[in-house]
């Protein structure tokens, strides 16, 4: 390769590594694959779960974990299909959680993309089903949206 630009390998091992990463809560591990500028969001135009709208940099990467983690537990996260560009990455990931608070769970896929700048993420989004989230996270959801 002439440009320097990270191999579609290396990019997916890079995010494997977070992803193994957070399965053992290693913040550190996952702080060390961002850049410090990275922008980082799931669901940006949403605020239907703790864990979603825009962070920025490694303190906006530790508060969505935090969210993530005081919110629910992760019962299933098995990524199942990728693409990989030479400095992108798209992972669909299918997980199950429950609510810490309500005790709902909730299956479902959910589209990862990361943006790969120098071996470090400087980009990531997040989506997922957010009227599921929000039915787990708040059960009175369910039935204020049933006509």
């Amino acid at each position: 390769m002439t440009t320097g630009t990270p191999s579609q390998q290396e990019n997916l091992r890079i995010v494997t590594e977070i992803y193994d990463a957070v399965g053992r809560g290693d913040m550190p591990a996952i702080l060390d694959r961002v850049t410090d500028d990275v922008d980082w969001s799931a669901e940006a135009d949403s605020r239907a779960a703790p864990w979603y709208g825009p962070r920025t940099g490694k303190p906006g990467v530790e508060s969505f974990f935090r969210d993530l983690g005081g919110s629910i537990e992760i019962t299933d996260f098995t990524p199942h299909s990728f693409a990989a560009g030479q400095d992108d990455v798209h992972l669909l990931v299918r997980w199950t959680f429950r609510s810490i608070a309500t005790g709902q769970q909730a299956s479902m896929t959910m589209h990862h993309y990361w943006r790969i700048r120098a071996g470090k993420v400087e980009y990531f989004r997040g989506s997922e089903d957010t009227e599921q989230t929000a039915r787990t996270l708040t059960p009175d959801m369910a039935s204020a949206m049933t006509p």
